[in-house]
């Protein structure tokens, strides 16, 4: 990348000139919401919204007020969920059964995706903010659920949210993953740095809107960028079936 491009000008393939390797990935983790589906898709937004209904009920506030909290705790402490733990004592269960009881049907299997992960060699594991129940949902949906062997939610994490560093400690551990040796997609370019840090190289399946990165984040710290989930795997896999 020039010195002077933004990252958020920078689109690039596996088999980009200069693109940095892949031959050393031995597990592929990514994050699930908007990540291994469109973030264009009807699914995340009703999440959003329940949590909206939720917050209003659980704090007796209006939905303006309730809002703003929202957003204000998913900022602050990762997710809004630890933001209501922390402050207002909350059970996480109830907030998690509430806000992925969700119409899953929106979500379209992509046969093209589903290939391209075949074609990956390694494990495939999930590392998500979300439930493991959600996570299932969205997997059986997307008929990707038989290419990944682990998920870890944020029951495993201890309602320990990404982007805190522990809880990527705790994920390598629990799957057995040695952080020089995966790659992680991620569409919260935050949520990168941490991994960045323990060495796992990553992947930012950037969103549409980005604008306000520009002036904010030092996105050094990653090392793909994509608009296009399916075709940089479809990509890595021809740089990984070259002959070396």
């Amino acid at each position: 990348m020039a010195d002077d491009q933004s990252p958020l000008d920078r689109v690039e393939t596996p088999d980009s000139p200069n693109a940095p390797g892949l031959d050393h990935v031995e597990d592929w983790i990514f994050d699930l919401d908007n990540t291994l589906y469109p973030a264009t898709s009807s699914l995340f937004p009703q999440i959003d919204l329940r949590m909206k209904e939720f917050i209003a009920k659980f704090l007796k506030v209006e939905p303006h007020a309730a809002f703003e909290i929202q957003k204000r705790y998913y900022h602050e402490f990762g997710t809004t969920l630890r933001g209501l733990m922390l402050n207002h004592g909350l059970e996480p269960d109830e907030f998690l059964a509430y806000v992925h009881d969700v119409d899953h049907s929106v979500l379209e299997p992509s046969a093209a995706l589903d290939a391209a992960l075949q074609a990956l060699p390694g494990r495939k594991l999930i590392f998500t903010n979300g439930s493991e129940r959600h996570a299932e949902a969205v997997l059986a949906r997307l008929k990707l659920d038989h290419h990944f062997t682990g998920i870890y939610d944020i029951r495993a994490a201890d309602f320990i949210p990404k982007p805190q560093p522990p809880t990527y400690q705790a994920m390598l551990k629990a799957f057995g993953v040695r952080a020089e040796a995966s790659a992680f997609f991620e569409d919260s370019a935050a949520n990168l740095k941490p991994a960045a840090e323990i060495g796992m190289t990553t992947v930012w399946v950037r969103p549409h809107d980005v604008q306000w990165f520009r002036h904010t984040h030092d996105l050094g710290f990653i090392h793909h960028i994509t608009d296009d989930l399916v075709a940089w795997l479809e990509a890595a896999g021809r740089v990984l079936r070259k002959p070396q």
